[in-house]
């Protein structure tokens, strides 16, 4: 099921996941900006919770690439 994680390179997952994140960087990037308003209880609009998804994904991608890394040495 994960085998097409396994095959993603973790170098240029960690730099897909680090631009995401913080684009935009001006004013506030997209990542830090949803998740504050996640935590304020304002995140509410469709296009807000698909941002939040779009920006975090490839950090989720890196973490589950990096655990099945650990779990198979």
């Amino acid at each position: 099921m994960f085998n097409w994680i396994d095959k993603l390179p973790v170098k240029a997952l960690l730099v897909v996941a680090v631009l995401f994140a913080l684009a935009p960087f001006q004013p506030e990037p997209h990542l830090f900006e949803k998740l504050r308003m996640l935590s304020e209880g304002v995140l509410t609009r469709p296009i807000d919770i698909f941002d939040l998804f779009m920006h975090s994904f490839p950090l989720v991608l890196l973490v589950i690439r990096l655990i099945r890394i650990q779990m198979s040495k």
